[in-house]
């Protein structure tokens, strides 16, 4: 039996055992849900000790880290496998059509918060590690390690990669935790930003004022705020923070080649997050702008009344929650100085500014020529049918740059899901299909893993 009819036949178990896991409200960010979290690492440590695994639950100053190992391969690889079982919050929950944590099956997707980020993902990984063991022992040793703080920061992982790098020691470390480029594009991501992310507090007066009384005359906090957000980028959408482009790593010939062959269209584009223009830095394309180049977007702003019918009141505070998607050769500890620096600085008069820094990630970029990349790619064509594509991500995986640091060992990037899988917003969902082929990958890719390690003690 092949492993694809491995895969078919066991596939309603597979999405029973997925829409388990969904049904468990592992909100990190949330103090309240803190049980939730501790079952879904109980479900993960029990699922894997089936297999045959030496599991643990670990205790972190946050949010448990379920670690497995499998080492029965002598003279193969070590492949780590990194996900996350931790979830964003729901809200809004007005605009979810059906229950967040109520997985649902919808015209071939199924519908749930974690669908695609990163249950559904990390969980492709460990069904396919099963497939894989019907045919007899794993061709790499594997080890799992699923950590529950991701969508937080991952501010404990560090510290835990320190403490247990010996443990943790890898030929190679597979994440599959992004979007691939199109649904008919299977890719492989070797780059990803980095980010910084701060909170600005901008107050006024002591408290908040009649608009009639003062109107005119005090300091208005929410308006104070909105100037600031306007200096801090140009009419060509460049960033205006002083030194914040410097040592940016330029674009290669061949990656702009690379990307000019990809199946983008501007117009598809705007289309689907129904936008009637596409804003951003002037001189560069649409990909280059979301893959190479760095960001400074407004994610959140508050202030006075917010509340129904009107309140005629003069703010007396005002803040903002900004982040900034940072490219190689950026560091996000010296970005988020440099904008700490720079806002008081264009302040206007009356504003009481403060900057603080939530927190950050290194920027990614991984040699396309490294073996197990293209054991990926091979493993992706087995798949597929067809070539794959050689993609940079948007987005931020902050723990890549540690794991690369703190353990020495490549990181191979691996996305089963899209970004019309709508992660981190209402109605999050993970094609039936790419679950499906999600486990076939895994169990291709542990397999080109351990052709590739066994090619390079060949030519040792």
């Amino acid at each position: 039996m092949t492993l694809k009819d491995v895969v078919e036949g066991t596939y309603a178990q597979a999405q029973d055992e997925l829409f388990e896991l969904l049904r468990i409200a592992s909100v990190s960010a949330d103090p309240a849900y803190k049980p939730e979290m501790q079952r879904a690492a109980e479900y993960l440590e029990g699922k894997l000790s089936t297999l045959g695994f030496t599991a643990r639950i670990d205790a972190t100053a946050g949010h448990p880290v379920v670690y497995a190992e499998r080492l029965q391969a002598p003279g193969a690889p070590t492949v780590l496998i990194y996900g996350h079982y931790d979830v964003q919050p729901p809200a809004p929950l007005d605009k979810w059509q059906t229950p967040p944590f109520e997985p649902t099956i919808r015209e071939g997707r199924i519908y749930a918060r974690g669908a695609t980020d990163d249950k559904g993902q990390a969980y492709a990984h460990v069904r396919g590690v099963e497939a894989l063991l019907t045919q007899g022992e794993l061709p790499v040793n594997v080890k799992f390690l699923l950590e529950g703080e991701e969508e937080i920061g991952s501010p404990n992982l560090e510290a835990y990669l320190e403490a247990h790098a010996s443990e943790l020691k890898a030929d190679v470390i597979v994440i599959s935790d992004g979007s691939r480029f199109a649904p008919d594009v299977p890719t492989v991501t070797y780059g990803l930003r980095g980010l910084s992310y701060v909170e600005v507090h901008v107050t006024g007066a002591n408290r908040d004022l009649h608009s009639g009384s003062y109107g005119g005359a005090a300091p208005n906090a929410i308006n104070m705020l909105a100037q600031i957000i306007t200096r801090l980028k140009d009419d060509q959408g460049r960033i205006t923070i002083p030194g914040f482009y410097d040592g940016i790593e330029d674009l290669t010939d061949e990656e702009r080649h690379m990307w000019a062959q990809l199946p983008h269209d501007d117009a598809e584009f705007a289309g689907s997050i129904g936008a009637s223009a596409l804003p951003g830095e002037a001189g560069y394309t649409t990909l280059e702008r979301l893959w190479a180049r760095p960001t400074l977007d407004v994610n959140g702003i508050w202030g006075g009344y917010q509340g129904k019918g009107s309140k005629t009141v003069i703010a007396g505070q005002a803040g903002a929650k900004i982040s900034m998607r940072l490219v190689p050769g950026q560091d996000p500890e010296r970005i988020t100085r440099l904008i700490q620096e720079y806002i008081p600085t264009i302040a206007p008069e009356g504003a009481q500014v403060e900057v603080v820094g939530l927190h950050g990630g290194q920027p990614v970029k991984i040699d396309l020529d490294n073996a197990y990349v293209r054991a990926a790619g091979r493993a992706l064509e087995a798949v597929y049918g067809k070539t794959p594509s050689f993609t940079r991500g948007g987005g931020s995986i902050p723990i890549v740059a540690a794991f690369r640091s703190l353990l020495k060992a490549p990181v191979v990037l691996v996305d089963f899901g899209l970004n019309a899988d709508a992660p981190h917003s209402p109605n999050e969902s993970f094609a039936v299909e790419d679950y499906r082929n999600g486990i076939l990958t895994s169990a291709a890719l542990l397999q080109e893993l351990g052709r590739a390690g066994q090619s390079a003690q060949d030519s040792a």
